[in-house]
């Protein structure tokens, strides 16, 4: 009889526990509903864009200098790549608002997937410049991609919704710089990289397909017909109607975007030279950088949810006065700190700011855009999300505006000269701007009482 009472006991115990892990099951995924339909194809979508980027951008300035190029062309070169922005995101911007989301996007990962041959057939460092330059024309879904994301999430899911869309879209980066750093160290930066650019160009045109079959139409205006006079006549309204357009966003977006092109700005100057320094000054391997890279992306993974939870909770202006502090701490360090775990310590820093800059800083800007001009407000001003401390020579994204595209160039040339005069310099002017950032954000970034939808 006891047995029989210990073993009653014992199975309401476990029905307890049964019932007790269902219910926490379902609050989570009633917590997580908003990870499907067009945001878990954009995850998807994203998660083959960051793995192959994540494989092939580390490791693009040894390319450079492989191919004869020097710190000088780095920069240069990594300055072509936003220069397509200023044609196309204006033009992205009007078909975004006024012919759909879906079609743009598709488009843009086909084409820009096709101008990555030249990065695999390149023999010296002028094709890899034309190369950087076409490849600009991922800019054209940008717009496209920030609207969507507004349209797909309710205010109160934002800084969640877009923390954990990183966390999925971040899962295959975790393990590609180092699986990157083995290939190029086996076969050199030559080859090596140019195998590493061959899967980027197979996964972008895969989500271009993805896309095209899976992902469903947010705009409304989707039946409108697009033509040559249509677009030319969208860029003269884009550059003509700026001002009004600017006049027309509540002064919280025009401070919010003065911190962003500073962070761009932030990482055209180091973006490109990361690798090169850790490499050539800090005495690090490839490999042993991919290291690094695997164990910040893990972390940044890993923290992406609670950052964004936390931004949520915290409100937008400080968890973004709070990056920016993190941020201004470790750009000077990285020069001064030696040896494997000194630079991992430096580079676990910036993914700190990360997990808090990304989702404050996008979901203070879907917070204050009206959904009419959100394609037109983005093209201009970009998503809002900045990866500060990019170290893949790209510019941070995930999503530049034409306003940026100025002064993220000028900064990646002057990067490569500031580098040549002495290659700590890139890092002491990078903490400067992060400083002046810092005095925007608390002189004039506030949340908003009433979040737009």
């Amino acid at each position: 009889m006891p047995n029989i009472c210990s073993s009653i006991s014992s199975m309401g115990v476990m029905l307890n526990l049964l019932r007790d892990r269902l219910f926490s099951l379902q609050r989570l995924r009633e917590a997580f509903r908003f990870m499907r339909g067009n945001m878990l194809v954009l995850s998807l979508t994203q998660l083959l864009g960051n793995f192959s980027r994540a494989m092939a951008f580390p490791y693009t300035s040894l390319y450079i200098l492989a191919l004869g190029g020097q710190a000088e062309q780095v920069g240069f070169i990594t300055a072509l790549s936003p220069l397509m922005g200023l044609v196309l995101f204006p033009i992205a911007g009007h078909i975004t608002d006024n012919a759909g989301r879906v079609r743009i996007i598709a488009f843009s990962y086909y084409l820009s997937g096709s101008f990555l041959l030249l990065f695999v057939l390149a023999p010296t460092w002028q094709w890899i410049a034309v190369a950087m330059l076409l490849r600009g024309v991922m800019a054209l879904q940008f717009p496209a991609r920030s609207a969507m994301i507004a349209d797909s999430l309710t205010p109160e899911e934002r800084g969640t919704g877009v923390a954990t869309m990183n966390t999925i879209a971040g899962t295959l980066s975790i393990v590609a710089p180092y699986v990157a750093g083995k290939i190029v160290e086996s076969y050199g930066p030559n080859w090596g990289v140019r195998v590493l650019y061959a899967v980027m160009l197979i996964l972008y045109i895969s989500s271009g397909f993805i896309t095209q079959r899976y992902l469903q139409e947010t705009a409304v205006n989707t039946d409108r017909r697009i033509d040559v006079a249509a677009l030319r006549q969208s860029f003269v309204d884009a550059y003509g109607g700026l001002w009004d357009l600017l006049r027309s966003v509540p002064p919280v977006v025009l401070a919010l975007t003065g911190v962003i092109i500073l962070c761009f700005m932030t990482n055209g100057i180091t973006s490109a030279f990361w690798v090169v320094y850790a490499v050539e000054k800090t005495g690090l391997s490839p490999v042993t950088w991919g290291l690094i890279l695997l164990l910040e992306t893990l972390a940044r993974n890993v923290l992406f949810i609670p950052g964004g939870i936390l931004v949520d909770r915290l409100g937008r202006a400080v968890a973004l006065g709070t990056a920016l502090v993190l941020a201004l701490l470790a750009m000077p360090l990285f020069v001064l700190v030696s040896g494997f775990v000194g630079v991992l310590l430096v580079r676990l820093l910036l993914i700190l700011a990360q997990v808090l800059l990304i989702p404050a800083s996008i979901a203070l800007m879907a917070d204050t855009i009206p959904r009419r001009i959100r394609g037109r407000v983005m093209a201009a001003t970009g998503q809002g999300g900045v990866m500060l401390g990019a170290a893949g020579g790209g510019t941070g994204g995930p999503g530049t505006g034409y306003l940026i595209t100025i002064p993220l160039m000028l900064s990646s040339v002057a990067g490569g000269y500031l580098y040549a005069l002495n290659p700590a310099y890139p890092w002491y002017v990078a903490a400067g701007l992060m400083l002046l950032a810092i005095g925007v954000t608390v002189g004039f970034i506030r949340d908003v009482q009433r979040a737009e939808t």
